[in-house]
């Protein structure tokens, strides 16, 4: 990645690569002043006794300092550990022990804080000024000691197969294992990207707010350095609607559950509609849906179907889109499962959400719909030097050059997960049409079987479920039970003014609507409302925003319980 980020830099791009909101607005960060920092945070690293094959680990938010800190250890041989803002005190204590850390640069005061007296790291560097901590600022001056012999025999030492990251992944359940993911890892994987046309394109302008503790995030950043991206980084997720519209990005990576979110506000005010313009919004929704259907087929649409969509664009659609930024080129969606029904949604409106796949151990993305060949329901296409075939179990197995070297110093747990030929076991569970579109349709270890036998995937019921702007989170229990259960949060928005019986005969409609097309086992036979959203804070969200299924299981085992001991069945 030191040669991705010094072509980079001098390229003589004169459009910024970084902007950066400050008390007045965003701010360009320039590509010359952005390589500049650069070198002197890799020659502060140098100084501080980290060189090549250790291990830097950082923690913060979403920030150009996240990113310039990454650039700096990667073009000096170093190794980058990060951790996510919201892990717990054991869970940074488990990532700077497993990992080695040499030295932890935390964002401020808080995660130093947090981190405090935790055995690993020689030197903690902070981002923000932090009393009796060293700054990043102060860091870099240190480097002014370090001669430019010893800073090119460092980076003349980072070998393509060196280790440049360990992702610790999230999980659901039990401690996180270092992925072990090399430079040449993430130059297949931005090559990949490169390759398919009008996923990336020269002066996209992307708002990030996503985790860069997480690989989809660091693939948007090394991407942009690679084919010429300015990122925009936003360090709060609640900004983004805000940030939307005052960044404008063309390109928005984002998780499912921001888009359910904006899906749920959008159906609430079209729901507030009457008279005319709810015949409006639902004639332009009928137009919408069938245009999409037509280019999600390779069609062209007709004259009258053109001009009737031109129409609901500029009298319904282009409200939505100013939401976003008005210039939206390319929304991705990773990191789990987002609704059929949430896709399609916004497809009508003239958004289209291409949904890509991947796992931190395929270093990041390895299938992805493209702006030009799409199909809704499925995570897309594998990228260019991805192999991807089903075992007889229907697990999804990859291979290719973006597969990660293994787990760091579990080589057990590595054979594993990779066969002697290469491939990795996703854990995954999907489907591949005669297009060659990938679908997952659920976690191996997470179906459920219950008691009659009858194997249901979870995934599918709660996406269901999810796709009502009432219901903020789901999930489905039931293994080696008689029947299948649900456990729901509700979005405090769409209560506002509801009264307890009222919301509950709203969820009893949400629930009838998605057991109507199922058989009986797998119907939801009843279901509990909990008093509140999952959170990250409460350990039942992973950093990504993903349900800790067996966490939330455990913490609500009396609320599920209670769904069985009732007589009868709903």
């Amino acid at each position: 990645m030191g040669d991705v980020w010094r072509d980079a830099v001098t390229a003589g791009r004169a459009y910024p690569a970084y902007l950066v909101e400050r008390a007045d607005g965003w701010a360009e960060v320039g590509w010359e002043e952005a390589g500049a920092r650069v070198d002197e945070l890799a020659a502060g690293f140098l100084a501080a006794g980290v060189g090549p094959g250790d291990t830097v680990s950082i923690l913060g938010r979403t920030r150009v300092e996240w990113a310039l800190c990454d650039f700096a250890a990667a073009s000096i041989g170093a190794v980058t550990a990060p951790i996510y803002q919201t892990n717990s005190r054991e869970e940074c204590a488990h990532v700077l022990a497993d990992s080695g850390a040499r030295l932890l640069v935390c964002e401020d005061s808080e995660q130093v804080e947090k981190t405090r007296g935790l055995p690993g790291p020689a030197e903690v560097v902070a981002m923000d000024p932090v009393p009796g901590v060293r700054s990043l600022a102060e860091l870099a001056d240190a480097g002014r000691s370090v001669g430019s012999e010893r800073l090119a025999a460092a980076r003349e030492a980072a070998g393509s197969e060196d280790v440049l990251t360990l992702i610790y992944t999230s999980g659901t359940t039990g401690p996180a294992k270092g992925c072990a993911i090399t430079h040449a890892n993430f130059v297949a994987e931005i090559e990949a990207v490169r390759q398919v046309a009008g996923l990336f394109a020269e002066r996209d302008v992307v708002l990030l707010f996503l985790p860069l503790a997480h690989n989809f995030a660091r693939l948007v950043t090394f991407s942009a350095a690679a084919l010429g991206l300015t990122v925009a980084f936003l360090p709060e997720p609640t900004d983004v609607t805000r940030a939307l519209g005052e960044v404008r990005p063309t390109t928005f990576p984002s998780v499912p559950r921001i888009y359910e979110k904006m899906h749920a506000r959008v159906e609430a005010s079209f729901a507030e509609a009457t008279g005319v313009k709810r015949r409006l919004i639902d004639r332009s929704l009928a137009v919408g849906r069938e245009a999409a259907a037509r280019r999600e087929r390779g069609e062209a649409l007709p004259a009258a179907l053109r001009l009737q969509h031109r129409v609901a664009d500029r009298l319904v659609f282009s409200k939505l889109k100013e939401r976003l930024g008005g210039r939206m080129r390319v929304a991705l969606s990773g990191g789990g499962p987002l609704a059929r029904e949430i896709v399609e949604f916004f497809a009508a409106c003239g958004i289209v959400i291409l949904e890509g796949y991947g796992l931190s151990e395929t270093t990041s993305g390895c299938t992805v719909n493209r702006p030009d060949a799409y199909r809704f329901g499925t995570v897309g296409l594998p990228l260019p030097g991805v192999e991807l075939r089903l075992a007889d179990d229907g697990e999804v197995l990859v291979r290719g050059p973006t597969v990660f070297r293994g787990y760091h110093g579990r080589p057990e747990d590595t054979a594993a997960a990779v066969d002697p030929d290469g491939w990795l076991r996703t854990g995954d569970v999907g489907e591949v049409d005669a297009d060659g579109f990938l679908a997952i349709t659920d976690r191996k270890k997470e179906l459920i079987v219950t008691a009659g036998g009858k194997k249901i995937a979870p995934q599918n019921l709660e996406n269901a479920l999810k796709a009502s702007p009432l219901v903020a989170d789901a999930v489905v229990v039931g293994e080696r039970r008689p029947y299948v259960v649900a456990l729901l949060t509700l979005d405090p928005d769409e209560l506002s003014g509801t009264g307890e019986r009222e919301a509950r005969s709203a969820v009893e409609d949400v629930v009838t609507a998605v057991n109507a097309p199922l058989g009986r086992t797998e119907q939801i036979k009843r279901f509990a409302i909990l008093p509140r959203p999952f959170a990250v804070e409460d350990g039942e969200l992973t950093p990504t925003l993903k349900v800790r299924r067996r966490v939330i299981e455990e913490r609500y085992r009396e609320q599920i319980d209670a769904l069985y001991a009732a007589p009868g069945e709903r």
